[in-house]
């Protein structure tokens, strides 16, 4: 070997950018591994082989290292005295290390190539560990690079220093199409150790690329004016990212936003059309939950579950598709966003729900909570309870200036509410029927009753006859259809009877009372004849 090695080594470092040091270890480590099975017949185990790096002459020195004694016993690890002095002068004393020079030109094709292949393998490995130091650090960063090569639907990109990256197919964004040579951005979303493959692995399915598209395109996000506190999408369809500010004069949503929708629009653009909502961040998951649904109009957030993070969002029927969205997507993204499960209820299924909650209760006798009231929420229902209010009769009897006071609600908003529990217990009081007769008088009522209609039924047919005996054809026929009308009233008249008292006379009562009508029915028509 000479010193050209030297000068090989200093251009694959400088090439690369590999510590020179590193390229030596990996040198030493070939032709080690290379010499222990070249001198296997001097030194079966080739654990006193050594292999050192000459700095000055520029080459690789091999050499066998053996301790000096007096009797070998081991020819491989030892030497006798004798031949040390021979070799080494009269100074060698028992004990010593000799290291013995071994000759590199017996070193034979087979061991060079050896050699070779394990210098490319540790120069290759100390390359991957530079990379994966250089950009571990960068992991969740965006990066910038050109659009290389595809490789199985697999995006190869080339950064600015040359290093190379891929992207994906599962972390591309759906229907973005690409072509070489254009620019691309990208997150990095793992750096690996691995042997095989691509190290750097990018994405544009990432919520990061979001986010840090903001923070590039709005100087208030750069300089923690507006903090972004949560980001989902579902990439190449649409996002949902909330926002809030640490400033009060300064609106989240119109910093993101930009003059004429400038900054979001240069975003969008960057996703190859996205869509893209911008929601107000709340710490109370009802309001936060109203605006993740946008762009619905939200008419009430129910929490039904605290512990296992649950709530009803209520919303009017024409807003009701479009707070569900396309497949269900804008309720999945708000779910996402808000961390909530969210269920969408429209108001006229909550209606039909409440009344028949209320008509159970009221039929029971049961308490009507105040939470079955409409606007009353449970943050207002814990309000109120703390002050006793814990049933709509309470609630009903409460000033509005007391309401006001404990809801810090607008005057119209306690109105509503006291209105509300007010229209429950007047429906309640309503509800409260007087004593039923026994059931002999009730009998003997409508006994009566279905007596005086079939009696009031005849004597109208019979003064119609005599009014209109003389009179043509038509107003004949009209006379009895004034006197079946009559009788049907009575026949409904009976029927509402028959129901009240739920006996069975009654109903049979009721069936006379109709054969006595049809009686004066056909009595009226033979006197005409």
């Amino acid at each position: 070997m000479t010193t050209s090695i030297g000068q090989s080594i200093d251009a694959l470092c400088k090439e690369h950018g590999i510590d020179r040091d590193l390229v030596i270890e990996a040198m030493k480590d070939a032709v080690k591994a290379a010499a222990r099975k070249q001198f296997r017949s001097q030194d079966k185990t080739g654990d006193h082989i050594e292999v050192e790096w000459n700095n000055d002459e520029g080459m690789i020195e091999i050499s066998l290292q053996k301790v000096v004694v007096a009797e070998v016993e081991d020819e491989s690890a030892e030497l006798s005295l004798t031949d040390a002095q021979e070799m080494a002068g009269d100074e060698i004393e028992i004990g010593d290390m000799l290291q013995i020079p071994l000759p590199q030109e017996e070193m034979g094709r087979i061991a060079a190539q050896t050699a070779k292949q394990i210098l490319v393998q540790k120069v290759r490995e100390a390359l991957r560990e530079k990379v994966y130091e250089e950009y571990i650090d960068k992991k969740g960063t965006m990066q910038q690079g050109t659009i290389k090569r595809f490789e199985r639907g697999d995006i190869i990109v080339e950064f600015q220093n040359g290093q190379e990256a891929v992207l994906p197919r599962k972390q591309q964004s759906r229907g973005e199409m690409w072509n070489q040579g254009e620019r691309i951005r990208a997150v990095i979303i793992d750096v690996s150790k691995e042997q095989k493959g691509q190290q750097i692995i990018l994405s544009r399915a990432s919520e990061d690329l979001v986010k840090q598209l903001f923070e590039l395109e709005v100087p208030e996000i750069y300089d923690g004016t507006v903090v972004i506190k949560s980001c989902v999408r579902e990439p190449g369809d649409r996002a949902k990212i909330a926002v809030t500010s640490n400033e009060k004069d300064v609106d989240p949503v119109g910093a993101c936003v930009g003059m004429k929708g400038s900054r979001v629009q240069s975003i969008i653009k960057e996703l190859r059309g996205e869509k893209i909502d911008i929601i107000e961040w709340s710490d109370e998951p009802s309001v936060f939950a109203a605006n993740a649904l946008s762009p619905a109009k939200v008419s009430q957030v129910r929490i039904t579950d605290i512990e296992n993070r649950r709530m009803d969002v209520i919303v009017g029927e024409d807003q009701l598709s479009l707070a569900i969205g396309k497949r269900g997507q804008n309720v999945r993204l708000a779910t996402r966003l808000v961390g909530w499960d969210i269920n969408i209820v429209s108001e006229e299924v909550l209606k039909k729900e409440i009344a028949l909650q209320m008509g159970q209760m009221m039929a029971s006798g049961a308490a009507v909570p105040i939470t079955a009231l409409e606007g009353v929420s449970a943050n207002h229902a814990e309000l109120l309870e703390e002050k006793g209010i814990t049933d709509v009769e309470t609630l009903a009897a409460t000033t509005v200036d007391d309401i006001v006071d404990i809801l810090d609600v607008s005057l119209d908003e306690a109105e509503r509410i006291i209105g509300s529990a007010a229209a429950i217990v007047e429906a309640r009081n309503a509800q409260i029927a007087p004593a039923e007769p026994e059931s002999g008088d009730a009998e003997q009522a409508v006994e009566a009753s279905e007596e005086e209609v079939a009696d009031a039924a005849v004597d109208g047919e019979q003064t119609e006859t005599v009014e209109t005996v003389d009179e043509e054809g038509p107003a004949e026929e009209e006379a009895e259809d004034e006197a079946v009308e009559t009788a049907e009233t009575s026949l409904v008249t009976v029927d509402a009877a028959a129901e009240s008292s739920e006996g069975s006379e009654a109903v049979e009562a009721s069936a006379e009372s109709a054969d006595m009508a049809d009686e004066g029915i056909t009595n009226d028509e033979d006197e005409k004849q």
